[in-house]
């Protein structure tokens, strides 16, 4: 399975507007991060991660041409607002492209996206989508999803594991059965939003003591503030701990 990280950015994108510190006016290219979003290419489909809002610019810049279904990790702007980006696909592949999540957000996207399922004009197209309640592990193109469930602050969100990889983003705490769930990585891709504290993230201090239990071969730290500044980190990174950026790719086995 090759991943490729399509943002690895926080809900306003990096550089912020109107900001002018050293990460937001920095020539780092790893220092401009789109808003968050992971794509999945497995031997038999193409998988989107989330429908971040800049999907369009994500597909055009790192060659996304198919996507066969989407996962959802929860509601928030930043993982929707993509949605109606997924129109083109179903124009070039000429199907229906079913959606995965959880109960609460698969209600979300039908109230924020209602015209998709309302009838009437189709005027220049509408997303055509199917909406799949994940309940437990299900499959895609016969491999396995494992639903990890984590929390946002209160608010539930899904982190899916997919073989050796596992992508676990905005979260603050953590069940232990999610925990266990997590052993034996290979690549475990983790939000960790800046150094400070904050009421629904970790900080990049509790994601290393997160990878320092769970014991992947290989961390990625996504979901990055403008405070983090990629090439000069506060203070060096435990191994196997790395920052995230735009247009990482990967292979990484699908099988347990």
């Amino acid at each position: 399975m090759r991943v490729t990280l399509l943002g690895t950015g926080t809900s306003t994108g990096v550089p912020l507007v109107g900001c002018r510190c050293a990460v937001c006016t920095s020539a780092d290219p790893r220092n401009r991060r789109l808003r968050p979003g992971v794509y999945l290419e497995l031997p038999g489909a193409s998988v989107l991660v989330d429908t971040p809002t800049d999907l369009r610019e994500q597909c055009l810049r790192f060659t996304v041409d198919r996507v066969d279904a989407v996962v959802f990790t929860h509601a928030h702007a930043d993982h929707i607002f993509g949605l109606d980006d997924l129109r083109v696909f179903n124009f070039r592949q000429g199907g229906i492209i079913p959606c995965h999540a959880a109960a609460p957000t698969l209600a979300a996207l039908r109230r924020v996206f209602a015209y998709a399922f309302e009838a009437g004009q189709e005027g220049g197209g509408k997303p055509k989508i199917e909406l799949v309640s994940v309940e437990g592990r299900f499959a895609i193109a016969g491999v396995d999803f494992i639903p990890i469930p984590v929390w946002h602050g209160d608010l539930p969100v899904l982190g899916y594991r997919i073989g050796r990889f596992a992508y676990v983003t905005d979260c603050s705490r953590m069940p232990p059965e999610s925990e266990a769930a997590l052993a034996g990585l290979d690549v475990l891709v983790l939000g960790a939003l800046r150094y400070r504290p904050h009421p629904t993230h970790l900080t990049i201090a509790e994601a290393c003591e997160w990878v320092a239990r769970l014991r992947p071969r290989r961390a990625l730290l996504t979901h990055l503030a403008h405070e983090v500044d990629h090439g000069n980190p506060r203070w060096p990174l435990p191994n196997p701990v790395e920052f995230a950026f735009d247009g990482l790719s990967f292979e990484v086995s699908h099988e347990l």
